[in-house]
């Protein structure tokens, strides 16, 4: 007896076929018996057949051109029985022999007809490239799988026995090892800066990790007057570097102009920043170069309330920076090569005006091109591989063959997505860019292509977008967030974020319409592992609401909820106070109770007296 199923021994392609006809609940359960099954159970072939089965296409595929269609390709239809008339010397057996026979072969031809339009069609549907490395089960988990809503742990500060709520003021990610460990970071209204476990690696999912004294942003430092709210943040010409070990000021760079936007941050570039009227590079490295060379001691004057003003004495000449011609960006992508994960030199900026313009780092501030939306641009963000319009349009309608799919799909090139505001709806929009910038700074970036979705994006603006999966994933102003495939029309799905509160504590507002919460940015938590490996179901999406964090994943239940942190933070000092109000309220009860049965004593002896005639 050595214990193995019965199962186990089937070829697996067998295995697989009986596996079609289970319900998937029962699939995921059946993985979890053997480590054979969890094989077998996680094939990627599989679920990417069941996404498909499960998706809006299948129904196009039901009832794809009935009919005619499914004939032979010769134009021969089944038009009824045959007759003896004009038969010749053929008998009635002859004649439905021969018929049964035709009707086996017109049968074989429309059955392989189908398998070739269920191919073809499959083909079209199917969102991944070439070396795109997909989980098929993750995948189908996200695409229809539950979605559950989790909120992180909230910053407060506390004065006695009164607790005040602190606001988050923007959202970024930290991956600090390369690993599986992942933090949110993000300032907060009284000049400090938050960290959260996001995986929950170092303490527990969604709650703080560590915060920062007040006033490290604000303007006049640390130590500030912070009773005065114009000195709790930064005026916003300030960039301020902050070592996220240690929560201290590495550097306070100004600017000339506020601050409005500021590009993911990598070692391996410089920073882009962008303020109201120009873009400006920031590189840490050469700074740090520069002052271990040259170490300047300054006097009181030059250093006040701890705030380093030593660039007033810097003697290099300003670094060269890009005029706009219109203020007001608010989104800069470093764009990713097409054939890595290496950033190239192109840089996209988007914002109020009507173009997405582009430059080269290295001929910057020269502007390189740009790319004509129309639309008031907040988000940005690419894709490593090509989009066609043409091919796309044919792909929604499944009218597009194989061969031109797989061209399409083989050609190199990269996708700029954006998203915004067109005529008070929302606006989504791909752009297909050859990848000419990858190696020479003569072969320009040129774009091929364009989709602009002002139909069915949204009835308000879109705030945010990110890639997700197969998918494209944005969240709109009516707190929705969509998932939409690469082709930027068809919609898998959207789930309403829903509100922070907690329903004892609700508002008299927050049953009203549109009283929700709005995801203003969202970013995947998507992360390598320490093997490079991606675990199933390992990738949810963090959003930032303008006050609050939240996190949405793909579970039955949530796997937070801000009263598992109030737990956690009351301190003996709350329980007192708590307990003491409890006392109180029950003596002000008792103390009531007594006052209404001496108010009903006096009545009575009162309606007594009368009947008396006293």
């Amino acid at each position: 007896m050595t214990g193995t199923s019965p199962l186990e021994t089937l070829p697996d392609e067998i295995f697989l076929h009986i596996l079609s006809f289970l319900d998937s609940r029962d699939v995921v359960v059946l993985q979890s018996t053997s480590k054979h099954f969890l094989g077998l159970c996680r094939d990627g072939n599989f679920w990417r057949d069941r996404s498909l089965s499960a998706s809006a296409v299948s129904e196009r595929i039901r009832l794809y051109r009935l009919g005619s269609d499914w004939i032979d390709e010769d134009g021969t239809t089944l038009s009824g029985s045959p007759t003896a008339a004009g038969q010749g010397n053929q008998t009635q057996q002859d004649q439905n022999e021969a018929h049964w026979n035709r009707v086996e072969s017109l049968s074989q031809l429309s059955a392989r007809k189908r398998k070739r339009e269920q191919i073809r069609i499959a083909a079209n549907w199917d969102p991944t490239f070439p070396n795109e490395k997909t989980d098929w089960y993750t995948e189908y988990i996200h695409r229809y799988g539950p979605i559950a809503v989790s909120w992180f742990e909230q910053p407060h500060v506390q004065s006695g026995s009164l607790r005040t709520h602190l606001d988050a003021c923007g959202i970024a990610l930290y991956n600090p090892s390369g690993g599986n460990e992942l933090f949110a970071v993000s300032p907060l209204e009284d000049g400090s800066v938050c960290l959260w476990d996001v995986k929950g690696t170092r303490t527990r999912k969604g709650s703080i990790l560590t915060k920062s004294n007040p006033g490290l942003l604000c303007a006049d430092g640390p130590g500030a007057d912070l009773s005065r709210r114009s000195k709790m943040i930064n005026t916003g010409s300030n960039l301020i570097e902050v070592d996220l070990k240690t929560l201290q000021v590495v550097e306070d760079h100004p600017f000339e102009w506020s601050i409005t936007t500021l590009s993911a941050a990598d070692p391996n570039v410089p920073l882009t920043v962008g303020t109201i009227h120009g873009l400006h590079f920031h590189d840490a490295r050469a700074r740090s170069e520069y002052r271990n060379e040259h170490h300047i001691q300054l006097d009181n004057i030059s250093r006040k309330n701890g705030r380093d003003f030593s660039h007033v004495l810097d003697p290099r000449p300003l670094a060269p920076y890009a005029s706009l011609a219109q203020s007001g960006p608010q989104s800069i992508l470093h764009l990713g090569r097409s054939d890595s994960s290496q950033l190239s030199d192109d840089i996209f900026v988007a914002g109020r005006f009507s173009n997405i313009l582009h430059y080269d780092r290295r001929m910057f501030p020269a502007i390189k091109g740009s790319v004509h939306s129309g639309a008031r641009l907040c988000s940005l963000t690419s894709l490593p591989f090509p989009f066609a319009t043409l091919y796309s349009d044919l792909r929604q309608r499944f009218l597009s063959s194989g061969e031109p799919v797989d061209k399409d799909r083989n050609t190199n090139g990269r996708t700029l997505i954006a998203c915004g505001e067109y005529s008070t709806k929302g606006s989504l929009e791909l752009y297909g860019l050859s990848s000419g910038a990858d190696d020479s700074p003569r072969e320009p970036v040129i774009q091929k292509s364009s989709l602009k979705n002002r139909q069915t994006a949204s009835q308000s603006k879109l705030l945010s977008v990110i890639n997700h999966g197969t998918r494209i994933v944005f969240s709109d102003g009516q707190g929705y967030l969509k998932w939409v495939e690469r082709d930027g029309f068809t919609e898998v799905r959207r789930h309403k974020i829903g509100k922070s509160e907690r329903v004892a504590q609700r508002s008299l507002f927050g049953s009203m319409p549109g009283s929700d919460d709005i995801a203003r940015k969202i970013l995947s938590t998507r992360t390598p592992g320490h093997d490079g490996e991606i675990r199933a179901n390992d990738e949810d999406i963090l959003f930032w609401t303008g006050e609050r964090l939240g996190m949405l994943s793909f579970s039955s239940e949530p796997g937070f909820s801000p009263e598992d942190f109030e737990e956690n933070t009351r301190t003996p000092e709350d329980i007192a106070a708590e307990e003491e109000q409890q006392m109180y309220g029950e003596r002000m009860r008792l103390a009531l109770e007594r006052q209404a049965r001496d108010v009903r004593f006096v009545q009575n002896l009162g309606a007594g007296s009368l009947h008396s005639g006293t």
